[in-house]
């Protein structure tokens, strides 16, 4: 595993719609083993792979991570901001965050302390509107750097976790990595590879509609991590993976059913080059998967998934195994997805 591209891809920031940072970093990546890049008009970026004449394949891997913006400034100097994605209030409390003004400056979530809190406070749960934004300065020197529409990113740096790995936004960093590291080790091909670094997945999948209407593929494969639901009392049908064993080949979720042929296809190359994978059926959530599958006048669209425990959290988590196995799968896919439309 390529740890340094992993830590660099996590700790590059990239709000929903302010994805600015990391898609410079995924152009550099990427060129070297693309025929052709460009940004389209969402800002993903979208790198072609020239085949011998096969059906175009188009990958996705969401570049995005759960942010903010910057709603107001009151008097006092302290930073409201509106949430992009889905989060967990609880997650919010005592967390450090980057706002990503005119300079980048660090700032606190604050909330009222429980000393203060009444009975009443203390038992309801966290809202998004209760926090606040703490940076230190007067009201006049924070409107000389943060503008309204300035965003906000969460500040967690990637470590080391025993056999694992742990940061903020392996949600979907873990999966463009994958994509990167599978297009680079791309082999011979017959299909047209078409990998594409999508924007706003966290707030509805936006980028990958529009790029996979412009693209039109005839196969869709997207890259996105999954609920690895494996710690203390989760029932085993409540799991969905487990980190460690594997990449995740899925079957279902909540804005997909993946077609019979792509699973067993999917199963087939990871058995024939004996790389280990899980099956995944996640009752809620999505991926770019479903916009892969409406593209056009449809394609056959599947899902790599990377397994991953506390998603939507700073302290994501997932072994490079499974990364590691997830890049292999791509490889496999990329390199025998002409059979699926073989009559």
């Amino acid at each position: 595993m390529d740890l340094p591209l992993l830590t660099r891809l996590c700790e590059t920031p990239g709000a929903p719609g302010r994805e600015d940072r990391i898609r410079e970093l995924v152009i550099a990546e990427m060129t070297p083993h693309v025929d052709d890049i460009s940004v389209d008009p969402m800002g993903s970026v979208v790198g072609v792979r020239k085949g011998g004449g096969g059906p175009r394949v188009m990958l996705a891997a969401h570049m995005d991570e759960l942010g903010f913006l910057v709603s107001h400034i009151d008097d006092e100097g302290f930073i409201r901001v509106v949430t992009l994605g889905g989060f967990d209030p609880k997650t919010l409390v005592a967390q450090r965050v980057i706002i990503h003004g005119r300079e980048d400056v660090l700032g606190v979530m604050g909330s009222k302390p429980i000393h203060i809190m009444s009975d009443e406070e203390r038992k309801r749960l966290p809202k998004a509107e209760d926090f606040y934004v703490d940076v230190g300065l007067p009201a006049d020197r924070v409107r000389e750097i943060v503008r309204q529409g300035d965003a906000v990113t969460r500040e967690r740096t990637l470590a080391p976790l025993g056999d694992l790995i742990t940061c903020k936004s392996l949600d979907n960093r873990a999966g463009l990595y994958v994509m990167l590291e599978a297009i680079r080790r791309l082999g011979d091909h017959e299909c047209e590879v078409v990998a594409v670094a999508t924007t706003q997945e966290e707030v509805g999948l936006r980028g990958a509609r529009v790029a996979a209407a412009r693209v039109r593929p005839d196969i869709g494969l997207a890259i996105d991590i999954t609920l690895a639901n494996d710690g203390p009392g989760a029932k085993p049908h409540e799991r969905i993976t487990r980190v460690g064993e594997g990449t995740a080949i899925k079957v279902y979720d909540s804005g997909v059913i993946v077609p019979r042929r792509v699973v067993d296809h999917l199963v087939e190359v990871a058995e024939a080059r004996e790389i280990p994978f899980q099956m995944e059926i996640m009752s809620r959530g999505g991926t770019d998967t479903r916009e892969l599958q409406l593209s056009g006048d449809g394609a056959l669209a599947g899902c790599v998934s990377i397994p991953t425990r506390y998603v939507h959290q700073v302290v994501e988590t997932c072994h490079p195994a499974d990364l590691d196995a997830s890049v292999d799968l791509v490889v496999a896919f990329c390199e025998t997805a002409e059979s699926l439309l073989a009559p």
